[in-house]
């Protein structure tokens, strides 16, 4: 083996395997949220009210605590972008399971057009302990028909530099289900606009009173580039296939960067990446036709009964940026998660 992918190997061992840090929880049951800390530090949050669509985490912070997901809808920061308000955070939802947009829900679908959209609730926290939040859920109907039961683990750990989410999530069919072939899905986050790729494109941006202004998102800061396994980089890795994808950029000074890891019992594994330049981070492994141009197609059916499990890493780091050595080293890791 080459000397030097020997010493960057042993490099990502020394910051990201040193001490695995100590993972407590705070639950706040009344309003449907549990804090999870790392080495005492505060991480993130799992928000499962049924007033947000789905089950989230949010914010994600870095190990020396930057925050990287937006803050709108929840909490609007100054300087972002409001489009989009259902992107919120870490989620894992699609936009069409027997005909019903669980993707583009949010607080701001009218009413009487509802009915077009599924809601993912009826949560019930089975498990917080041993660095893990175990729960189950509903994708519904409007009119709370149950179309899938969803069963989640989320498994945290962490060292001096770095946080780790492993996201194992097993979706089991009430009814016959179909995810049609479409763009928007499934394991989604939504960064801090640092984190978008730098544009001289004019856009939208909100301070934290709602006072917009337009400008460009190079000259608000954004700095940020992807990287995917294959080699594909910034806007180029939209709608390619690979193991892993990274975000990275600079905030406040620091190099932090966000890496999605995919797992090889996923369907459509490897993922495609639907990495957008304005802060859209995300993997759909069953969108492939818009992706491949038609060249390819999932429509993924499950019967009754039957069930898919999803398995994601999240890999948050803020120190030296990981390097594509390293990345392959920790995929390989993960693709051993059983």
């Amino acid at each position: 083996m080459n000397k030097y992918l020997i010493l960057a190997l042993l490099g990502l061992s020394m910051r990201l395997n040193a001490q695995t840090g100590k993972v407590t929880f705070l639950r706040h049951k009344d309003a449907k949220k549990i804090d999870v800390n790392i080495d005492g530090k505060y991480f993130s949050s799992f928000l499962y009210s049924d007033n947000i669509e789905k089950p989230i985490l949010y914010p994600l912070n870095t190990a020396s605590g930057l925050t990287i997901t937006r803050g709108f809808p929840l909490k609007t920061r100054d300087q972002e972008r409001t489009d989009h308000p259902h992107h919120v955070g870490l989620w894992l939802n699609y936009e069409s399971v027997n005909g019903l947009d669980f993707w583009n829900n949010s607080y701001n679908i009218p009413a009487e057009k509802k009915n077009k959209y599924g809601w993912i609730r009826s949560v019930k926290i089975t498990q917080v302990k041993e660095g893990k939040i175990v729960y189950t859920a509903n994708w519904e109907r409007q009119d709370q028909h149950v179309l899938l039961k969803e069963q989640t683990t989320l498994i945290f750990s962490g060292t001096k530099d770095s946080r780790t989410v492993d996201r194992i999530t097993t979706l089991t069919a009430k009814d016959t289900v179909l995810f049609k072939d479409v763009k928007d899905g499934m394991l989604g986050l939504r960064v801090t606009k640092e984190l978008e790729l730098p544009s001289d494109q004019v856009a939208e941006f909100s301070d934290s009173q709602g006072n917009l202004t337009k400008v460009s998102a190079s000259s608000n800061g954004a700095n940020g580039d992807y990287l995917t396994s294959a080699g594909k980089k910034g806007n180029d890795a939209w709608g390619t296939r690979a193991d892993w994808c990274m975000l990275s950029g600079v905030k406040d000074g620091q190099e932090i960067a966000v890496t999605i890891i995919d797992h090889p019992e996923n369907p459509g594994y490897p993922t495609y990446w639907h990495a957008r330049d304005y802060g859209l981070f995300a993997a759909n492994p069953l969108g492939q036709e818009i992706f491949s141009k038609g060249k390819e197609q999932l429509n993924l059916k499950l019967l009754p009964g039957s069930s898919v499990t999803f398995k994601y890493r999240v890999l948050i780091t803020s120190s030296a940026k990981p390097t594509a050595a390293e990345l392959k080293q920790e995929a390989l890791k993960f693709s051993k998660i059983k």
